[in-house]
């Protein structure tokens, strides 16, 4: 039988290695922050479908990443795992939503119509259904489209962020794709 001081001592100095493996000083977690937290921001704010809970689960992403004892590669992987924090957190929130019986908020049709005031009527109209089409998506449907058509980020990223493989994440945002421009298209009165 083991001392369980012993036990603990070890386990102290576990966490301090990783802590020293991952430690990024001020200036490097400025210039992180810096690239990251408005895509971050965006992405969370569209697949969560609330800005104010974008809000937190930006501050909890951070903190989740600098907390983690990995060692990354590059600023790329610590980017990924960002996103990926993210995702789950999402996700997370919309359980909880969902075991209190919420429902998805979106924002005010005048909200939409307020920007129409800055641009043409026809991308008004264009926005609002898009945002109308986009609510209907599912948050991982929602995520999808945004690493890839908005972030840019690659099939392997995507995959990664969302913890499945590159061959199941190309069918699930080809299904998410077509389900949007289905969505699209019976807003315009016709089927694609």
């Amino acid at each position: 039988m083991s001392d369980p001081r012993v036990a603990a001592l070890d386990r102290l100095d576990v966490l301090a290695t990783a802590e020293r493996t991952f430690t990024m000083d001020d200036a490097a977690f400025a210039a992180f922050y810096e690239r990251t937290a408005r895509p971050l921001w965006l992405y969370l704010a569209r697949t969560s479908g609330d800005p104010r809970l974008a809000d937190d689960l930006l501050h909890e992403s951070y903190y989740r990443v600098l907390r983690v004892a990995t060692p990354f590669e590059s600023d790329d992987h610590r980017r990924h795992y960002l996103f990926r924090v993210a995702a789950n957190l999402v996700r997370d929130a919309r359980r909880r939503d969902g075991a209190r019986g919420a429902t998805q908020t979106t924002p005010p049709e005048e909200t939409l119509m307020d920007r129409a005031t800055e641009r043409s009527a026809d991308r008004a109209v264009a926005s609002l259904d898009l945002h109308r089409a986009l609510a209907q998506l599912s948050p991982r449907e929602r995520s999808l489209l945004w690493l890839a058509y908005v972030d840019g980020q690659t099939h392997e990223e995507i995959a990664a962020a969302h913890g499945v493989k590159r061959a199941s994440m190309k069918m699930l945002l080809h299904r998410a794709r077509q389900r949007l421009l289905g969505l699209l298209g019976e807003r315009k009165g016709h089927t694609p």
